[in-house]
Protein backbone atom coordinates (compact mmCIF):
# COMPACT_ATOMS: atom_id res chain seq x y z
CA UNK A 1 0.00 0.00 0.00
CA UNK A 2 1.28 3.18 -0.78
CA UNK A 3 0.35 7.22 0.43
CA UNK A 4 1.09 10.53 -1.67
CA UNK A 5 1.69 12.51 0.86
CA UNK A 6 4.48 12.84 4.03
CA UNK A 7 3.99 13.06 7.47
CA UNK A 8 5.39 15.25 10.00
CA UNK A 9 5.01 16.30 13.58
CA UNK A 10 4.98 20.60 13.47
CA UNK A 11 4.74 22.50 16.81
CA UNK A 12 2.30 20.13 18.69
CA UNK A 13 0.29 19.04 15.57
CA UNK A 14 0.80 16.69 12.51
CA UNK A 15 1.23 18.36 9.08
CA UNK A 16 0.72 16.53 5.86
CA UNK A 17 2.41 17.87 2.69
CA UNK A 18 1.76 16.13 -0.64
CA UNK A 19 2.75 17.71 -3.89
CA UNK A 20 6.11 19.06 -3.26
CA UNK A 21 9.59 19.17 -5.84
CA UNK A 22 11.82 15.90 -5.23
CA UNK A 23 14.42 18.29 -4.25
CA UNK A 24 12.98 20.80 -2.31
CA UNK A 25 14.76 21.39 1.37
CA UNK A 26 14.03 21.69 4.68
CA UNK A 27 15.11 24.90 4.72
CA UNK A 28 13.11 26.38 1.82
CA UNK A 29 10.22 24.93 3.39
CA UNK A 30 10.61 26.38 6.58
CA UNK A 31 12.01 29.57 5.32
CA UNK A 32 10.06 30.22 2.45
CA UNK A 33 6.68 28.26 3.22
CA UNK A 34 6.17 28.35 7.11
CA UNK A 35 8.26 31.80 7.34
CA UNK A 36 9.90 30.29 10.05
CA UNK A 37 12.85 32.63 9.18
CA UNK A 38 14.69 32.02 12.61
CA UNK A 39 16.43 29.06 10.44
CA UNK A 40 19.18 30.93 8.59
CA UNK A 41 21.28 29.99 5.02
CA UNK A 42 25.11 30.42 5.31
CA UNK A 43 27.03 28.07 3.61
CA UNK A 44 24.08 25.71 1.93
CA UNK A 45 26.62 22.83 2.11
CA UNK A 46 26.17 21.71 5.30
CA UNK A 47 28.83 23.44 7.12
CA UNK A 48 28.90 26.47 9.11
CA UNK A 49 25.75 25.21 11.20
CA UNK A 50 23.44 28.38 10.86
CA UNK A 51 20.22 26.21 9.20
CA UNK A 52 20.57 23.75 12.25
CA UNK A 53 17.72 22.41 13.28
CA UNK A 54 16.51 19.05 15.65
CA UNK A 55 14.41 16.42 14.25
CA UNK A 56 12.81 14.26 16.87
CA UNK A 57 11.93 9.99 16.03
CA UNK A 58 11.01 7.29 17.92
CA UNK A 59 14.11 4.58 18.20
CA UNK A 60 14.44 1.68 20.03
CA UNK A 61 11.02 3.20 21.90
CA UNK A 62 12.45 6.39 22.84
CA UNK A 63 12.39 10.18 21.68
CA UNK A 64 15.64 10.49 20.37
CA UNK A 65 16.61 14.33 19.11
CA UNK A 66 19.28 14.98 16.80
CA UNK A 67 20.97 18.00 14.73
CA UNK A 68 20.44 18.43 10.81
CA UNK A 69 21.64 20.81 8.72
CA UNK A 70 18.18 21.98 6.87
CA UNK A 71 20.28 23.74 4.05
CA UNK A 72 20.56 19.67 2.52
CA UNK A 73 18.00 17.79 4.22
CA UNK A 74 15.32 17.35 1.81
CA UNK A 75 12.03 18.03 2.89
CA UNK A 76 11.05 14.21 2.51
CA UNK A 77 13.32 12.88 4.65
CA UNK A 78 11.36 14.36 7.68
CA UNK A 79 8.54 11.95 7.31
CA UNK A 80 7.80 10.48 10.24
CA UNK A 81 9.65 12.62 12.82
CA UNK A 82 8.76 16.33 14.95
CA UNK A 83 10.68 19.32 13.48
CA UNK A 84 12.07 21.58 16.25
CA UNK A 85 13.53 25.31 15.47
CA UNK A 86 14.70 28.04 17.28
CA UNK A 87 10.92 29.29 17.50
CA UNK A 88 9.83 25.98 19.08
CA UNK A 89 12.14 26.61 22.38
CA UNK A 90 10.70 28.49 25.02
CA UNK A 91 7.95 28.09 26.67
CA UNK A 92 5.08 29.50 28.51
CA UNK A 93 6.87 32.96 27.81
CA UNK A 94 10.17 31.71 29.62
CA UNK A 95 13.14 30.65 27.25
CA UNK A 96 15.10 27.49 26.77
CA UNK A 97 17.59 27.13 29.37
CA UNK A 98 20.37 27.05 26.14
CA UNK A 99 18.75 30.13 25.40
CA UNK A 100 19.04 31.85 28.60
CA UNK A 101 22.07 30.69 29.44
CA UNK A 102 23.58 32.02 25.65
CA UNK A 103 22.45 35.26 27.02
CA UNK A 104 23.60 35.03 30.86
CA UNK A 105 27.08 34.03 29.43
CA UNK A 106 27.56 36.40 25.90
CA UNK A 107 27.18 33.85 23.67
CA UNK A 108 26.03 35.53 20.57
CA UNK A 109 27.46 39.21 19.06
CA UNK A 110 26.16 39.51 15.36
CA UNK A 111 23.57 36.63 16.06
CA UNK A 112 23.61 35.13 12.55
CA UNK A 113 24.70 31.60 13.38
CA UNK A 114 22.84 31.90 16.46
CA UNK A 115 20.10 29.98 16.18
CA UNK A 116 22.06 26.78 14.19
CA UNK A 117 23.97 27.11 17.49
CA UNK A 118 21.28 27.15 20.31
CA UNK A 119 19.50 24.19 18.11
CA UNK A 120 22.58 21.72 18.71
CA UNK A 121 22.94 22.74 22.13
CA UNK A 122 19.17 21.66 22.65
CA UNK A 123 20.16 18.49 21.09
CA UNK A 124 23.32 18.22 23.46
CA UNK A 125 20.69 19.24 26.25
CA UNK A 126 18.29 16.70 25.44
CA UNK A 127 20.28 13.41 25.10
CA UNK A 128 23.81 13.97 26.68
CA UNK A 129 24.70 11.91 29.44
CA UNK A 130 25.41 13.87 32.55
CA UNK A 131 28.09 14.87 33.52
CA UNK A 132 28.19 17.01 29.99
CA UNK A 133 31.99 17.77 29.74
CA UNK A 134 33.97 20.65 27.41
CA UNK A 135 34.85 18.07 25.28
CA UNK A 136 31.10 16.85 24.58
CA UNK A 137 30.23 20.45 24.32
CA UNK A 138 33.11 20.97 21.59
CA UNK A 139 32.25 17.85 19.80
CA UNK A 140 28.72 18.89 19.87
CA UNK A 141 29.47 22.66 18.30
CA UNK A 142 32.23 21.24 15.33
CA UNK A 143 29.71 21.81 12.94
CA UNK A 144 28.94 25.15 14.26
CA UNK A 145 30.90 28.35 12.44
CA UNK A 146 30.76 31.31 14.95
CA UNK A 147 32.95 34.32 13.29
CA UNK A 148 32.02 36.93 16.46
CA UNK A 149 31.82 36.07 19.58
CA UNK A 150 34.41 32.86 19.66
CA UNK A 151 33.55 29.51 21.57
CA UNK A 152 34.21 30.29 24.96
CA UNK A 153 31.55 32.18 26.54
CA UNK A 154 29.13 29.57 24.13
CA UNK A 155 31.02 26.32 25.52
CA UNK A 156 30.50 27.72 29.03
CA UNK A 157 26.82 28.54 28.31
CA UNK A 158 26.19 25.19 27.18
CA UNK A 159 28.16 23.54 30.20
CA UNK A 160 25.85 26.00 32.73
CA UNK A 161 22.63 24.87 30.35
CA UNK A 162 23.48 21.03 31.06
CA UNK A 163 24.93 20.96 34.49
CA UNK A 164 21.73 19.44 35.88
CA UNK A 165 18.99 17.06 34.18
CA UNK A 166 16.36 18.34 31.74
CA UNK A 167 13.80 20.44 33.11
CA UNK A 168 10.01 19.00 33.97
CA UNK A 169 8.86 21.18 31.13
CA UNK A 170 10.88 19.18 28.55
CA UNK A 171 9.85 16.26 30.03
CA UNK A 172 6.80 16.83 29.72
CA UNK A 173 6.85 18.07 25.77
CA UNK A 174 9.01 15.27 25.04
CA UNK A 175 6.03 12.88 26.53
CA UNK A 176 3.58 14.95 24.13
CA UNK A 177 5.47 14.45 20.91
CA UNK A 178 6.51 10.79 21.19
CA UNK A 179 2.67 10.44 21.60
CA UNK A 180 2.05 12.13 18.48
CA UNK A 181 4.88 10.24 16.49
CA UNK A 182 4.32 6.80 18.12
CA UNK A 183 0.63 7.19 16.01
CA UNK A 184 2.68 8.68 12.99
CA UNK A 185 4.40 5.45 13.20
CA UNK A 186 1.46 3.40 12.69
CA UNK A 187 1.93 3.90 9.08
CA UNK A 188 5.35 2.92 9.01
CA UNK A 189 4.34 -0.10 6.48
CA UNK A 190 2.98 1.63 3.96
CA UNK A 191 5.52 3.10 0.83
CA UNK A 192 5.52 6.67 -0.05
CA UNK A 193 5.61 8.43 -3.33
CA UNK A 194 4.53 11.70 -3.93
CA UNK A 195 4.86 12.39 -7.52
CA UNK A 196 4.26 10.55 -11.17
CA UNK A 197 6.19 8.49 -12.55
CA UNK A 198 8.49 11.12 -14.43
CA UNK A 199 8.88 13.42 -11.06
CA UNK A 200 8.69 12.00 -7.61
CA UNK A 201 9.97 11.38 -4.20
CA UNK A 202 9.82 7.78 -3.18
CA UNK A 203 10.41 6.33 0.21
CA UNK A 204 10.11 2.48 0.34
CA UNK A 205 9.06 1.14 3.21
CA UNK A 206 10.88 -2.03 2.97
CA UNK A 207 13.84 -3.73 1.29
CA UNK A 208 11.63 -5.41 -1.44
CA UNK A 209 9.98 -2.33 -2.80
CA UNK A 210 13.08 -0.63 -2.90
CA UNK A 211 14.50 -3.20 -5.01
CA UNK A 212 11.39 -3.42 -7.36
CA UNK A 213 11.22 0.73 -7.39
CA UNK A 214 14.51 1.30 -8.29
CA UNK A 215 14.76 -2.08 -10.75
CA UNK A 216 11.67 -0.23 -12.53
CA UNK A 217 13.41 3.29 -12.62
CA UNK A 218 17.55 2.61 -12.29
CA UNK A 219 17.42 6.73 -13.29
CA UNK A 220 16.61 7.56 -10.03
CA UNK A 221 18.82 8.48 -7.52
CA UNK A 222 18.99 7.18 -4.13
CA UNK A 223 19.37 9.29 -0.77
CA UNK A 224 20.12 8.36 2.32
CA UNK A 225 21.41 11.20 4.45
CA UNK A 226 21.75 13.50 1.60
CA UNK A 227 25.06 15.09 3.23
CA UNK A 228 26.46 14.90 -0.48
CA UNK A 229 23.28 15.06 -2.67
CA UNK A 230 22.34 17.79 -0.99
CA UNK A 231 25.56 20.03 -2.23
CA UNK A 232 24.30 18.61 -5.66
CA UNK A 233 20.89 20.73 -5.40
CA UNK A 234 22.30 23.55 -3.37
CA UNK A 235 25.82 23.98 -5.03
CA UNK A 236 25.42 21.81 -8.23
CA UNK A 237 21.96 23.37 -8.92
CA UNK A 238 20.47 19.69 -10.30
CA UNK A 239 17.27 18.83 -11.33
CA UNK A 240 16.95 15.68 -9.82
CA UNK A 241 13.04 14.58 -10.92
CA UNK A 242 13.30 10.70 -9.35
CA UNK A 243 14.48 10.99 -5.81
CA UNK A 244 14.68 6.98 -3.67
CA UNK A 245 15.00 8.14 0.01
CA UNK A 246 16.73 4.97 2.08
CA UNK A 247 15.39 6.09 5.54
CA UNK A 248 12.12 4.35 5.81
CA UNK A 249 13.45 0.77 4.87
CA UNK A 250 12.54 -1.12 7.29
CA UNK A 251 15.59 -3.25 8.45
CA UNK A 252 18.47 -1.15 6.29
CA UNK A 253 19.84 0.36 9.30
CA UNK A 254 20.27 -2.62 11.32
CA UNK A 255 23.43 -3.23 13.01
CA UNK A 256 24.11 -6.99 14.16
CA UNK A 257 27.47 -7.99 16.45
CA UNK A 258 27.85 -11.66 14.50
CA UNK A 259 30.90 -12.68 16.95
CA UNK A 260 34.18 -12.34 14.39
CA UNK A 261 32.35 -9.68 12.34
CA UNK A 262 29.70 -6.42 12.71
CA UNK A 263 27.25 -6.50 9.67
CA UNK A 264 26.46 -3.07 9.46
CA UNK A 265 23.14 -2.23 7.34
CA UNK A 266 23.72 0.31 4.45
CA UNK A 267 20.86 2.49 5.83
CA UNK A 268 23.28 3.04 9.53
CA UNK A 269 23.76 6.42 10.07
CA UNK A 270 27.36 7.31 10.81
CA UNK A 271 26.39 8.48 14.48
CA UNK A 272 24.95 4.65 15.35
CA UNK A 273 27.79 2.58 13.76
CA UNK A 274 30.53 4.46 15.72
CA UNK A 275 30.03 2.47 18.77
CA UNK A 276 30.44 -0.43 16.85
CA UNK A 277 33.54 0.36 15.44
CA UNK A 278 34.76 2.19 18.42
CA UNK A 279 34.30 -1.59 19.80
CA UNK A 280 36.87 -2.80 17.26
CA UNK A 281 39.51 -0.29 17.60
CA UNK A 282 39.95 2.56 19.67
CA UNK A 283 41.44 4.61 16.35
CA UNK A 284 37.92 4.20 14.79
CA UNK A 285 36.52 6.11 17.51
CA UNK A 286 38.75 8.55 17.13
CA UNK A 287 37.96 8.80 13.21
CA UNK A 288 34.21 8.48 13.78
CA UNK A 289 34.48 11.79 16.32
CA UNK A 290 35.99 13.54 13.13
CA UNK A 291 33.94 12.41 10.87
CA UNK A 292 31.86 15.69 9.66
CA UNK A 293 30.02 16.97 12.47
CA UNK A 294 27.23 15.93 14.79
CA UNK A 295 24.87 16.89 12.02
CA UNK A 296 26.80 14.95 9.15
CA UNK A 297 26.74 11.58 11.70
CA UNK A 298 23.38 12.13 12.69
CA UNK A 299 22.19 12.09 9.08
CA UNK A 300 24.78 10.47 6.64
CA UNK A 301 25.27 6.59 6.34
CA UNK A 302 27.72 4.23 6.16
CA UNK A 303 26.07 2.90 2.78
CA UNK A 304 25.91 6.51 1.53
CA UNK A 305 29.61 7.09 2.12
CA UNK A 306 30.59 3.60 0.38
CA UNK A 307 28.30 4.11 -2.44
CA UNK A 308 29.28 7.75 -2.93
CA UNK A 309 32.54 6.11 -4.07
CA UNK A 310 34.26 9.62 -3.34
CA UNK A 311 38.64 9.28 -2.66
CA UNK A 312 38.55 10.87 0.26
CA UNK A 313 35.88 9.36 1.72
CA UNK A 314 37.11 8.48 5.38
CA UNK A 315 34.96 4.92 5.68
CA UNK A 316 36.19 3.13 3.37
CA UNK A 317 40.31 2.90 3.47
CA UNK A 318 39.44 1.95 7.14
CA UNK A 319 36.87 -1.16 5.90
CA UNK A 320 39.09 -1.74 3.15
CA UNK A 321 41.96 -2.41 5.68
CA UNK A 322 39.58 -4.28 8.25
CA UNK A 323 38.87 -6.32 5.18
CA UNK A 324 35.51 -5.49 4.61
CA UNK A 325 32.85 -7.77 2.28
CA UNK A 326 30.78 -5.24 0.90
CA UNK A 327 27.10 -6.77 -0.42
CA UNK A 328 24.80 -5.35 -2.91
CA UNK A 329 21.11 -5.97 -4.17
CA UNK A 330 19.68 -5.56 -7.88
CA UNK A 331 16.08 -7.09 -7.64
CA UNK A 332 15.94 -10.17 -6.09
CA UNK A 333 19.51 -11.01 -7.05
CA UNK A 334 22.48 -10.31 -4.37
CA UNK A 335 26.26 -10.23 -4.52
CA UNK A 336 29.59 -9.85 -2.24
CA UNK A 337 32.56 -8.75 -3.25
CA UNK A 338 35.76 -7.69 -1.09
CA UNK A 339 34.98 -3.69 -0.51
CA UNK A 340 38.34 -2.74 -2.64
CA UNK A 341 36.95 -4.21 -5.54
CA UNK A 342 33.53 -2.15 -5.64
CA UNK A 343 35.43 1.07 -6.42
CA UNK A 344 37.00 0.99 -9.91
CA UNK A 345 37.87 4.27 -11.06
CA UNK A 346 37.06 8.18 -9.78
CA UNK A 347 33.23 8.23 -9.36
CA UNK A 348 32.37 4.62 -11.27
CA UNK A 349 31.94 1.68 -9.16
CA UNK A 350 31.24 -1.96 -9.68
CA UNK A 351 27.19 -1.24 -9.62
CA UNK A 352 25.16 -2.80 -12.00
CA UNK A 353 21.69 -0.94 -12.97
CA UNK A 354 19.07 -0.59 -10.73
CA UNK A 355 21.57 -2.25 -8.30
CA UNK A 356 22.21 -1.09 -4.48
CA UNK A 357 24.77 -1.55 -1.51
CA UNK A 358 22.30 -3.54 0.99
CA UNK A 359 24.87 -4.25 4.24
CA UNK A 360 28.68 -4.33 4.51
CA UNK A 361 30.66 -7.11 6.83
CA UNK A 362 33.64 -5.69 9.07
CA UNK A 363 35.54 -8.12 10.76
CA UNK A 364 36.81 -8.08 13.99
CA UNK A 365 40.47 -7.76 15.14
CA UNK A 366 42.26 -11.22 15.94
CA UNK A 367 44.60 -10.88 19.10
CA UNK A 368 47.78 -10.53 17.32
CA UNK A 369 46.15 -8.44 14.50
CA UNK A 370 47.03 -4.75 15.07
CA UNK A 371 45.63 -1.38 13.72
CA UNK A 372 46.09 2.74 13.56
CA UNK A 373 44.04 5.13 11.31
CA UNK A 374 45.39 8.38 10.42
CA UNK A 375 43.30 11.30 9.28
CA UNK A 376 45.75 14.51 8.08
CA UNK A 377 43.52 17.59 7.51
CA UNK A 378 44.21 21.67 7.41
CA UNK A 379 41.85 21.78 10.22
CA UNK A 380 40.99 19.47 12.90
CA UNK A 381 37.75 19.62 13.22
CA UNK A 382 34.85 19.03 10.00
CA UNK A 383 37.61 18.89 7.34
CA UNK A 384 37.94 16.85 4.65
CA UNK A 385 41.14 14.94 4.75
CA UNK A 386 43.90 15.52 2.66
CA UNK A 387 45.29 12.20 3.09
CA UNK A 388 43.77 9.57 4.98
CA UNK A 389 45.50 6.25 6.25
CA UNK A 390 44.54 2.84 7.80
CA UNK A 391 46.78 0.03 8.48
CA UNK A 392 46.37 -3.41 9.72
CA UNK A 393 49.18 -5.75 10.54
CA UNK A 394 48.99 -9.37 11.72
CA UNK A 395 51.79 -10.34 13.70
CA UNK A 396 53.61 -13.53 15.00
CA UNK A 397 55.83 -12.26 18.14
CA UNK A 398 57.72 -8.95 16.77
CA UNK A 399 57.35 -9.97 13.24
CA UNK A 400 55.05 -8.70 10.50
CA UNK A 401 53.79 -11.96 8.53
CA UNK A 402 51.00 -9.91 6.67
CA UNK A 403 50.01 -6.16 5.82
CA UNK A 404 46.79 -4.39 4.88
CA UNK A 405 47.55 -1.11 3.90
CA UNK A 406 44.60 1.29 2.36
CA UNK A 407 44.65 5.22 1.86
CA UNK A 408 42.27 7.48 0.96
CA UNK A 409 43.29 11.03 -1.23
CA UNK A 410 46.37 9.09 -2.74
CA UNK A 411 44.46 8.15 -5.87
CA UNK A 412 41.02 8.40 -7.49
CA UNK A 413 39.79 5.60 -5.52
CA UNK A 414 40.28 4.31 -2.27
CA UNK A 415 42.99 2.34 -2.79
CA UNK A 416 45.57 -0.51 -0.91
CA UNK A 417 49.20 -0.04 -1.37
CA UNK A 418 49.84 -3.39 -2.20
CA UNK A 419 53.92 -3.30 -2.96
CA UNK A 420 54.14 -2.04 0.39
CA UNK A 421 52.11 -4.75 1.99
CA UNK A 422 54.14 -7.50 0.10
CA UNK A 423 57.47 -5.34 1.33
CA UNK A 424 56.23 -5.31 5.14
CA UNK A 425 55.84 -9.67 5.10
CA UNK A 426 58.34 -10.37 7.02
CA UNK A 427 59.55 -6.99 8.79
CA UNK A 428 60.54 -6.50 12.49
CA UNK A 429 59.20 -4.01 14.61
CA UNK A 430 62.29 -3.89 16.55
CA UNK A 431 64.32 -3.29 13.35
CA UNK A 432 63.25 0.19 11.56
CA UNK A 433 65.54 -0.27 8.48
CA UNK A 434 63.67 -3.38 7.73
CA UNK A 435 60.29 -1.07 6.97
CA UNK A 436 62.44 1.08 4.35
CA UNK A 437 61.04 -0.96 1.64
CA UNK A 438 57.64 -0.28 2.43
CA UNK A 439 57.85 2.85 2.88
CA UNK A 440 59.93 3.48 -0.59
CA UNK A 441 57.23 1.69 -2.33
CA UNK A 442 54.51 4.04 -1.29
CA UNK A 443 56.24 6.40 -3.17
CA UNK A 444 55.98 4.61 -6.81
CA UNK A 445 52.31 2.85 -5.56
CA UNK A 446 50.88 6.49 -6.01
CA UNK A 447 50.68 9.70 -7.98
CA UNK A 448 48.67 11.89 -6.06
CA UNK A 449 47.11 14.77 -7.60
CA UNK A 450 47.77 18.47 -6.18
CA UNK A 451 44.59 20.43 -5.43
CA UNK A 452 42.94 23.28 -2.95
CA UNK A 453 43.93 20.40 0.01
CA UNK A 454 47.11 19.82 -0.76
CA UNK A 455 50.04 19.16 -3.00
CA UNK A 456 51.24 15.81 -4.72
CA UNK A 457 54.38 16.57 -2.83
CA UNK A 458 52.68 16.51 0.66
CA UNK A 459 50.28 14.22 0.11
CA UNK A 460 53.43 11.98 -0.89
CA UNK A 461 55.28 12.64 2.15
CA UNK A 462 52.55 12.26 4.45
CA UNK A 463 51.33 8.85 3.23
CA UNK A 464 55.04 7.72 4.07
CA UNK A 465 55.12 9.64 7.43
CA UNK A 466 51.75 8.05 8.50
CA UNK A 467 52.82 4.63 7.89
CA UNK A 468 56.07 5.02 9.58
CA UNK A 469 54.29 6.59 12.60
CA UNK A 470 51.54 3.32 12.94
CA UNK A 471 54.57 1.25 12.28
CA UNK A 472 56.76 3.20 15.47
CA UNK A 473 53.10 2.91 17.49
CA UNK A 474 52.60 -0.63 16.95
CA UNK A 475 56.11 -1.23 17.53
CA UNK A 476 56.16 0.69 20.97
CA UNK A 477 52.79 -0.10 21.79
CA UNK A 478 52.85 4.12 22.81
CA UNK A 479 51.35 7.07 21.17
CA UNK A 480 51.72 9.45 24.02
CA UNK A 481 55.21 10.67 22.14
CA UNK A 482 53.51 10.02 18.63
CA UNK A 483 50.21 11.97 19.43
CA UNK A 484 48.36 15.16 21.06
CA UNK A 485 44.70 14.40 21.33
CA UNK A 486 43.39 10.64 20.36
CA UNK A 487 46.34 8.76 22.82
CA UNK A 488 44.91 5.37 22.85
CA UNK A 489 46.36 5.18 26.76
CA UNK A 490 43.68 8.07 27.51
CA UNK A 491 46.15 9.62 29.28
CA UNK A 492 45.08 13.16 28.82
CA UNK A 493 41.85 12.26 30.14
CA UNK A 494 42.99 11.36 33.65
CA UNK A 495 44.94 14.06 33.94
Amino acid sequence: MARHVIRFLRQGRIVEQAGFHPRTTLLDYLRLEERSVGTKEGCAEGDCGACTVALGRVKHGSLVYEPVNACIALLGQVDGAEILTVEDLAQGGRLHPVQEAMVQHHGSQCGFCTPGIVMSLFTLYEQAPRPVTREAVNDALAGNLCRCTGYRPIADAALTACAGEPTPASSTRRAHAAALLHELQASRDDDIVVGDDGTFFAAPASVPSLAQLYRQHPDATLVSGATDVGLWITKGLAELRKIIWLGRVSGLDGIQDRGDHILVGAGASLAAARPYLAAIDPDLDELMRRFGSAQVRAAGTVGGNIANGSPIGDLAPALIALGATLHLQRGSQTRTLPLEEFFIAYRRQDRQEGEFVSCLAVPKLAEHEHLRCFKVTKRFDEDISAVMGAFKLTLSGRRIVAARLAYGGMAGVPKRARGAEEALAGASLDEPASWEPALAAIGREFQPLTDQRASAAYRALVARNILFKALTEIGSGDTRGTRIVGQRERVHAAE
